[in-house]
């Protein structure tokens, strides 16, 4: 996917391949994934690569946190440009909990266009910034991973990631830390 042009970007190396992050120097307006073949995002041709990482500091420091299984939700400006609908359907992304899925279909009913599931898709598929705005938390009405721009293996990478990290950080139930208390 080509980034849209930004203002500034740079190349963030990640534990699923080279990412390019894209800003308008105050808000992130991009985070574009690998090509499906691996190969780096394509670069914007007409913005500059960033001599001042301030304004991805707080970007780069919360995906490391996220690829490190520390960090569950995103807290950066963010300007995202599309339609009212396009704009409509990555909000409501936004509220997809950390380590679930959701269909399309229930996506549409959120926004409150219930008939629209294949429009939603559309519109996810044009997600400026890919993660940040989890659209990869959204799946087919069957359960069955479909369309994701960095491809289905990424899709599930990261969906994989994210329930490893809330199985690993559950605290057992009440009766479950009894279970586990060593017996004299």
């Amino acid at each position: 996917m080509k980034p849209d042009s930004g203002c500034f970007y740079i190349a963030y190396a990640s534990p699923v391949g080279p990412l390019v992050l894209t800003s308008d120097g105050k808000a992130i307006t991009g985070l574009h994934l690998p090509e499906r073949d691996g190969s780096a995002a394509v670069m914007p041709s007409d913005a500059s690569r960033s001599r001042d990482p301030a304004p991805f500091r707080k970007a780069v420091a919360q995906l490391d946190a996220y690829f490190a299984g520390e960090r569950t939700t995103f807290e950066l400006p963010l300007h995202l440009s599309g339609t009212s609908f396009q704009r409509l359907a990555w909000n409501a992304l936004l509220t997809i909990p950390y380590g679930t899925t959701i269909s399309y279909g229930e996506q549409a009913r959120r926004i409150g266009r219930p008939e629209a599931s294949r429009a939603v898709g559309a519109a996810n598929g044009r997600n400026p910034v890919a993660i940040i705005v989890p659209c990869h938390r959204v799946i087919g009405s069957g359960g069955k991973l479909t369309g994701y721009g960095g491809g289905l293996p990424l899709k599930q990478w990261l969906l994989d990631h994210e329930a490893a990290v809330l199985d690993r950080n559950v605290e057992p139930s009440p009766r479950r830390r009894r279970e586990l208390q060593p017996t004299h």
